[in-house]
This record gives C-alpha cells, structure tokens and sequence, in this order.
C-alpha cells in the first residue's frame, strides 16, 4: 500500500488549506497542521512534510508578501496551484442571534474580505486572529457565546456552530490562489508544464523593465501576474515576481534565457500546470 503524501497547512481541520489539500490530493493525503506559514515551511525543509498548501494571492486582498518572501528566501519550488472560491460564514454557538454577538474573530484576511458587512454591525468589535477555522474550534471547545468567528460552512458542520450569515464577504466572486511548494522542483513532467513562476532583478536602466516585458510578448508569454519587492540590502531596487502562461515550452524556454541574459539576478521559483476552474 503507498503511502500517503504529507502536506503541511497552515491551519486547523476545515481551514481553507485544508479544503484546497483535500480537493487537490484527495484520499491521498495525510495533513500535518501548522500554527504559521512559517512553520509549514519548516516542515516541508526538515522533510516532515512532502509538500504544503500556501495562500500566495486573493481576488480581494491581493497578494500575500510574506508569503512571496518565505517561498523565495528557503527556496522551495512551486510545483501546482488552485484557485479556491472562497466564502465567508459568519457563524457562532447555537441559540443565539447576530444581535447576541459582541465580537467576530478571524484571520485579518478575513475580516479584511468582510469589512463592509461589519460595517453594517458596529456593535460587533472585529478581533484579528491566526486562522479562521481555529476560532471556530475555540468558539465550540470552550462554549463562548457572544463571540462569533468567519470560517467555511465545513468549520461549522466540524465544530457544531450555527451559520447567522453566510457568504459575507464583500465581493461574492471571491478566488484566493493557493500555491503547492516543496523542497526540491523538477518533478513536474515538461509535457504538462504551461504556467511558470519566475524572480528576477534588474539594472537601474531606463526601460530595463520593458524590455523583459517585450521578451514576454515576443516569445507569446501571457503575462499573468506581476509583484514588485524591494531588495532589502539594497534600497531603491527591486525584484520582480512574474507568472507567465505559454502553449509552447519551446517559446518560454527561449524566454527564461534571453531574461537570465537580461537581469542582474534570476530565478524560477515553480515551473508546473496551470489549474482551469
């Protein structure tokens, strides 16, 4: 019988994570749950875990920097994503009402997605915590009442909460992309790779960055995402992270090295299949 991946998450049971964890490896999967990002990503370098499940951007929010930095600087490679649509519950112990409640926790990316419902509620103090689905946990462990938490409709059905709002959040077409990393890349057959993850660095020249950008399109890359971050020893300068699309691997393969010519610094950070919702 194989054995089961590891997949480290940031997270409790029914977090977000978890739900991307369990509909990308499915019965495959063996989680290894992580108070921080941080720690996931230790795990994964300690080799406690195979592989974890991170947050990298949100439809909403943006992107997620922290994230971004941790991939980057205890370079892991990015081997798959999924796009998750999220929706935010506001849920508390059963028998009371929303009127009953004095205080939301969750994760500040939550409150963040759920501030104009809040809004409408300025009786309820939002609390910044470390992860949705371990309010719910607390809530339902400990039997607070007139504290609610914002988590998926799986927390509640886990933890025995009863849902006052759902889908609260303010845009209600709301995808965070989760990325899939791991210690070592290159497991990714190139028959299947169309989407790539790259850094790199460039000169202080004029039009150095358009340059790159015209490689991109000279080369038929789709330009999918792009983050600037300052280089910290460095002040003024900055690296940027891209996402590119391509049908061919032959045209992004002449890209990546006509960009290595071009910047002072680069790297790829993923190389994997794009995921279609």
């Amino acid at each position: 019988m194989k054995a089961k991946i590891k997949v480290a998450i940031q997270g409790k049971q029914a977090s977000f994570h978890h739900i991307v964890a369990q509909q990308y490896f499915g019965n495959k999967l063996s989680l290894v749950h992580c108070d921080t990002f941080d720690i996931s990503v230790q795990e994964v370098l300690k080799e406690n875990a195979d592989l974890a499940v991170m947050a990298i951007e949100n439809s909403i929010a943006g992107s997620i920097i922290p994230n971004y930095a941790l991939i980057d600087q205890n370079n892991l490679k990015i081997v798959g994503e999924y796009g998750l649509s999220i929706h935010h519950n506001f849920m508390a112990l059963p028998g009371q009402t929303i009127h009953d409640i004095n205080e939301v926790h969750s994760h500040p990316m939550a409150l963040l997605q759920c501030k104009n419902f809040f809004q409408n509620h300025p009786n309820i103090l939002m609390v910044e915590s470390e992860d949705t689905a371990e309010e719910a946990f607390r809530i339902s462990k400990e039997q607070i009442k007139g504290t609610g938490a914002i988590a998926s409709k799986e927390a509640a059905q886990i933890y025995n909460l009863n849902i006052l709002a759902p889908s609260i959040q303010t845009i209600k077409n709301n995808i965070t992309r989760f990325v899939i990393v791991q210690k070592k890349g290159n497991l990714v057959p190139e028959s299947k790779i169309n989407k790539a993850a790259l850094k790199f660095t460039l000169d202080h020249q004029r039009g150095s960055l358009a340059a790159v950008l015209n490689v991109m399109s000279d080369c038929q890359l789709n330009l999918t995402k792009i983050q600037s971050l300052p280089v910290i020893e460095t002040p003024g300068k900055y690296a940027f992270f891209v996402d590119v699309t391509f049908e061919d691997f032959t045209h992004y393969d002449k890209a990546k090295k006509l960009i290595a010519i071009m910047a002072s610094k680069f790297k790829i950070l993923g190389e994997y299949s794009q995921h279609k919702r």
